[in-house]
């Protein structure tokens, strides 16, 4: 099994890297790229995956979801801090096939109104 890691942000990108290195993981890959913008011709995305895990920002991940489908995920994971976006992205998830499995939250940030939401997604 192999692990890609994709992030907008190359200094996140290259402590993620290090942090493999660190800790002997020697099965993952790490790339940074724009995911508001298509996904094809990105080299890592070929391929397509078994399993998706997206923790986008506060404002969700839109523009990323209208193509996850194309990754051929069986399963995909959202991890979300705003429930609205995470309503809205759902929305589009199952519009393209997925089926919302399980949901839940998590308490990340004790003694603050500050949540975290996940939510599994199988393809049908």
């Amino acid at each position: 099994r192999e692990v890609v890691a994709v992030e907008g942000v190359q200094a996140m990108v290259e402590r993620a890297a290090a942090n493999a290195r660190n800790n002997d993981v020697h099965n993952a890959a790490f790339f940074q790229a724009d995911l508001s913008q298509p996904l094809a011709g990105a080299g890592w995305a070929a391929e397509g995956f078994s399993a998706v895990l997206l923790d986008p920002p506060r404002d969700g991940a839109y523009e990323v979801v209208q193509g996850i489908a194309r990754l051929n995920a069986k399963r995909l994971v959202y991890v979300s801090c705003n429930p609205a976006t995470l309503a809205r992205d759902a929305q589009v998830l199952v519009g393209q096939g997925y089926r919302l499995k399980r949901a839940g939250i998590l308490d990340m940030f004790p003694q603050t109104a500050h949540v975290e939401a996940m939510a599994l997604f199988e393809a049908d």
